[in-house]
């Protein structure tokens, strides 16, 4: 495998390379551990002798009550309502929230996600299994245009749980985000250290996944795990200059 762009020292791949392709998951190479919980860390940290314990006042939840009714519901829901369609509306609606453009100035788009330099390298695909009036299949977000381009046909659904570590929700949910890394378009200015910031972009834009969804009524699961390969190769791209590096399901929560 030949090392991807913007590697340095005589062809061999930088860290962040290295540690991209270093953690994917892989089908063949999953056995050997096992969780040992007596050495689960802690959940929280406290210091052993601080200067002070200060408590802190009821959070003052004025201004819109939207935004804090949302992020006290948010959960991530694993049970949908397979057999109900989305409309098209609330895709859109998804769609703006998560990457919309929000301002142009000349030819640079600032979007409702913060993305470290202005650069966004995250692109957006869509498996889409049951939404009113767009076929199923695999479709790519353009936020400059604001439009969809079908890139597969089918109901992919069980290829996609396969590749999301057989994780069945997505082939309930009514569709399932899948987000890639263009890495070129943020190593070119932060070097080896846009790995970092690639990732957290993907947050950024995962919680306002989240949140606008549960704004529409919609369950959200966020996947981390996934078989990269697999995934890569259903969206058809490299896994190198891009690759997928997270994934949601959506769709009418059950219940």
């Amino acid at each position: 495998m030949n090392p991807p762009r913007g590697a340095k020292d005589g062809g061999r791949a930088g860290i962040g390379e290295r540690f991209q392709q270093g953690t994917k998951y892989d089908p063949d190479n999953m056995a050997g551990h096992t969780l040992d919980r007596s050495r689960q860390p802690e959940p929280f940290k406290n210091y052993e002798a601080p200067l002070a314990i200060i408590p802190l006042p009821e959070p003052d939840l004025t201004g819109d009550p939207n935004l804090w009714r949302l992020l006290y519901s948010r959960r991530s829901r694993r049970e949908y309502d397979a057999g109900r369609a989305l409309t098209s509306e609330k895709l859109s609606a998804l769609l703006w929230a998560t990457q919309g453009v929000t301002a142009r100035y000349g030819e640079f788009l600032f979007r409702t996600a913060p993305s470290a330099g202005g650069l966004y390298p995250v692109e957006t695909y869509l498996f889409v299994r049951a939404v009113e009036g767009i076929e199923p299949g695999i479709y790519h977000f353009r936020p400059h245009t604001f439009d969809l381009e079908f890139l597969k046909k089918g109901d992919l659904a069980r290829d996609v749980a396969e590749a999301a570590l057989g994780q069945t929700i997505v082939m309930e949910a009514q569709m399932t985000f899948i987000w890639t890394a263009v890495v070129q378009r943020c190593r070119w200015k932060y070097r080896q250290r846009a790995y970092r910031y690639i990732y957290l972009d993907a947050g950024h834009i995962g919680e306002n996944l989240y949140l606008s969804a549960g704004a529409l009524g919609l369950g959200v699961c966020a996947i981390g795990a996934f078989f990269d390969d697999r995934a890569n190769s259903i969206i058809g791209i490299d896994g190198l200059e891009e690759t997928v590096i997270y994934m949601a399901a959506v769709g009418w929560p059950r219940g």
